[in-house]
């Protein structure tokens, strides 16, 4: 509300609707009866003190009708529009848990029923069930459905990839379960803000059918009735027929300005997710603050709907000219902690931090424009795939370019010499010509370090790279890795890298934090990472094969599976326990907590390990 009352649009619509609202539920009590009074002797008559807006063909206030008709107009608007949802949001969800074929026939469906004309599908349904107030609230209704049905298809099909929706189907989960439980309650708040522009949308079409004669029947009335009977006497008095379509005009742009101006509300929510502390932290035993640090994260927490907790309470720092690696399986978390630093956790997750602090500013404190200034140019990212953050249709000095003339101001010339310096830097050969072509002119390492050039536009204190070296192929995995140290040295900024290739962390980091089930579970320098203490970290390094491997003997594994979100979160133990063959019924009924464990590190494990690992499988 507070952001809604803040936008001259939002609040322009809140006050309407709230007016048509109070209008609706005070208009009959107060005016019905001056509605209804029929006098003889001021038939068809125009403005008179008596009367502001004139008389009908019986002598009826007309003020009075439009001010009365509101009610109506409002509740035939909201049927219609909740036979327009009832009937759109189950056909648009269907494709999502279908067969697919079947659900190819019901978005068939959904796009033929959107290219037919509304009205006129409205009109025909009005005809068929018979002229009046409820064939026109089915005619509007069952107009409205495709569009709503749409929309719900769109929302779901972005929901339906997720990673924890194929888990739920993995599982077999039944395919109403998953619809009710792990996708609708994701898109619940766009369907219900666009709603309230179909509102709109249907006050209007019902106005339209009752102009036309098809709608509400006399002697009932809303505005669209009584803007047909004033428009024959429109060239006389003008007045009579332009109050009801003032108060037309006025509800249907109150509803579209409320809707459009919450929905663009939603969305920059949703892009800066709340990172301030919702609840109180649990205390962790970490290092103490170190005031220049290019990082300080203290209890990050990630919650997405239905209780799911992808990371839990995660701690760690980064110092200037260091490299920390997090390290860990698909789903332990490594990327979400990522994307919660640098404030693009999609939609609808939720960050929660005891503190984040970024090149010693306190992120939580800071006005949304400072916020978005110290992101955009003290933290930079890098991705696996470079193809995702270049846009193909520009070339690659223009994106580069972008980053100081959006965050710094610069002068567009300024700024593409900056670009083709900071390809140079990146040992781009020829930059100036390269800067000129767009990406898919590039290799897949070059690309690679075109997206490290871009994070080097602004003055990064902080690099986020993850798993930058996974789709190249050695030779070039091996140049960004040394790029990567390089602009470490020289800039003194701090570099967090994801990876899942303990060989990589292991050649270039200086400390490695390894996560599981969205805890961490470990933290160490990398030069103890052949001895670590806990056994899923022991387990991840004896799964990487060396020279001295016996190839004789059959790979290490690790058994078992890492745990969903939602399972993890409600084990009570160590999320491990089930995988590890030290557990014992401790581990399987308390979780460890996460102490120190010797000089530089952590550990979060009721039984350590110790002595170099051979291979051992747990």
């Amino acid at each position: 509300m507070r952001r809604l009352r803040s936008s001259p649009a939002g609040l322009a619509g809140l006050l309407l609707v709230t007016a048509f609202v109070v209008l609706a539920v005070i208009g009959p009590p107060l005016w019905a009866t001056d509605a209804a009074r029929i006098d003889a002797a001021k038939i068809l008559q125009g403005t008179s003190p008596g009367h502001p807006l004139g008389t009908d063909t019986l002598g009826r206030d007309i003020l009075a009708r439009v001010l009365v008709a509101g009610r109506l107009s409002l509740l035939l608007a909201v049927a219609a529009t909740l036979i327009g949802t009832v009937v759109g949001i189950p056909l648009g969800a269907l494709p999502a848990v279908l067969p697919r074929r079947a659900g190819r026939f019901v978005v068939g469906l959904i796009g033929s029923l959107v290219a037919f004309p509304g009205l006129l599908l409205a009109m025909f349904t009005t005809i068929v069930l018979g002229l009046g107030a409820r064939g026109a609230v089915f005619g509007i209704g069952l107009a409205a459905a495709p569009a709503v049905a749409r929309l719900t298809h769109t929302l779901t099909a972005s929901v339906a990839g997720s990673d924890y929706v194929a888990a739920a189907r993995m599982l077999r989960v039944p395919r109403r379960r998953v619809l009710l439980r792990h996708i609708l309650p994701n898109v619940a708040e766009p369907l219900i803000l666009n709603i309230t522009m179909i509102l709109g949308s249907s006050l209007l079409g019902l106005a339209g059918l009752s102009f036309l004669g098809l709608g509400v029947q006399a002697p009932e009335y809303d505005w669209g009735r009584m803007l047909s009977e004033g428009l024959s006497r429109v060239y006389v008095h003008p007045e009579v027929a332009l109050a009801p379509a003032v108060a037309i005009m006025a509800a249907g742009i109150g509803f579209h300005l409320l809707g459009e101006s919450m929905a663009r509300i939603a969305a920059r929510e949703s892009r800066h997710a709340p990172t301030g502390p919702a609840a109180p932290a649990p205390p962790v035993d970490v290092p103490a603050d170190t005031p220049s640090a290019a990082l300080e994260l203290r209890g990050l927490t990630v919650t997405f709907p239905g209780g799911a907790r992808p990371v839990r309470d995660v701690s760690l720092s980064v110092n200037p000219g260091e490299i920390v690696g997090i390290v860990g399986e698909s789903g332990s978390g490594k990327s979400l902690t990522a994307l919660a630093v640098g404030g693009l956790v999609p939609y609808p997750g939720v960050v929660t931090t005891a503190r984040l602090a970024l090149a010693g500013q306190e992120v939580n404190r800071l006005s949304r424009a400072a916020r978005r200034r110290l992101l955009g140019t003290a933290l930079a990212m890098v991705f696996q795939d470079p193809m995702s953050s270049l846009n193909p249709a520009l070339t690659v000095g223009s994106q580069l370019a972008e980053v100081p003339i959006v965050h710094e101001g610069l002068s567009r010339r300024a700024s593409w010499t900056r670009a083709v310096n900071r390809l140079r830097q990146v040992r781009i050969p020829d930059p100036d010509r390269r800067s000129r072509q767009r990406p898919h002119q590039f290799s897949g390492g070059m690309r690679q370090r075109a997206v490290i050039a871009m994070g080097l536009m602004g003055t990064p204190k902080l690099l986020i790279a993850d798993e930058p070296t996974t789709a190249l192929d050695v030779t070039v995995q091996r140049q960004v890795l040394e790029l990567l140290a390089e602009v470490t040295v020289r800039t003194d900024a701090g570099v967090l890298f994801i990876s899942h290739d303990m060989a990589v962390v292991s050649q270039i980091c200086h400390r490695v934090v390894v996560m599981y089930a969205g805890r961490v579970v470990e933290e160490l320098p990398v030069q103890d990472l052949p001895e670590p203490a806990h056994p899923y970290t022991r387990a991840l390094v004896a799964c990487l094969p060396d020279m001295r491997t016996d190839r004789d003997r059959p790979l290490a594994t690790i058994p078992g599976r890492p745990p969903s979100p939602v399972d993890a979160e409600s084990t009570g133990g160590c999320a491990f326990a089930s995988r590890c063959g030290f557990a014992t019924p401790l581990c399987v009924t308390e979780r460890p907590p996460l102490k120190e464990h010797g000089a530089g590190r952590r550990l979060a494990c009721w039984y350590p390990r110790s002595g170099p690992v051979r291979e051992e499988t747990p």
